[in-house]
């Protein structure tokens, strides 16, 4: 079974858990990970002489470094068994893509000669191995970036439900998001409301957090902006 990729940070949240006390279940809602990968993890952290008496000072570096490898193996190259069955079958995969026939309906052909492996691995196969579709990668143009303080993107993102004064009755919170194109430096309005005075204030609070005014502002499709530029009809 192939298992996504883990990281230290959610292995030490995992056994910090359960050195708590918690259950595997438990574990697996307050660390928002799945109980059989905490399972895997205490498993092999036990293997490895995690000791649930012991308390927090076990999560040493070294420790967390041989459960992430044993959840984790080595593996030869970067690489993993999808890869290793598409190298065996190297002249088959060349053969379909030298006929025109696409990625995807290759693996597709593939897959009923008993030959499955997850489409992105073939992909990178393809273009890595095959260099197929390195020639259109050539020829993607790069924008040129503008220059400092000159663009700004802003969008509304929902954040949830807060208290609102003065009922305290919870209602849904908006971020609206503004990002230096340059430098990608973001600030965070938050705001109850997604009208034309909510941007209005949210942009003067952002050009005093920028330090300036940016010579255009970029909106994502932001209804109270569109509403506000779009010309009346007659």
């Amino acid at each position: 079974m192939a298992f996504r990729e883990v990281g230290v940070h959610e292995i030490r949240q995992v056994l910090r858990l359960w050195l708590q006390g918690e259950g595997i279940r438990s574990v697996a809602r307050l660390a928002r990970v799945d109980r059989k990968t905490v399972r895997r993890y205490v498993e092999a952290a036990c293997e490895c002489g995690l000791d649930r008496a012991g308390g927090e000072g076990q999560l040493g570096d070294e420790l967390l470094s041989r459960v992430c490898e044993r959840v984790r193996p080595h593996r030869g190259e970067g690489h993993g068994d999808s890869w290793a069955l598409l190298t065996a079958h190297q002249a088959r995969l060349a053969g379909l893509l030298d006929q025109g026939v696409t990625v995807v309906k290759a693996g597709e052909l593939l897959a009923r000669e008993g030959v499955v492996v997850p489409e992105r691995t073939l992909h990178r196969y393809a273009l890595e191995v095959l260099g197929h579709g390195r020639a259109s990668r050539a020829a993607t143009v790069r924008v040129a970036d503008c220059e400092p303080g000159a663009e700004c993107q802003a969008d509304f993102g929902k954040m949830g439900l807060l208290p609102a004064p003065p009922a305290e009755r919870r209602r849904v919170v908006h971020a609206l998001i503004f990002t230096a194109v340059y430098s990608r430096h973001c600030y965070v309005y938050l705001t109850y409301r997604q009208d034309l005075a909510a941007v209005i204030a949210g942009c003067e609070a952002a050009w005093a957090f920028f330090g300036g005014v940016f010579k255009v502002m970029i909106p994502d499709n932001m209804a109270p902006i569109a509403a506000w530029v779009r010309p009346s009809r007659g």
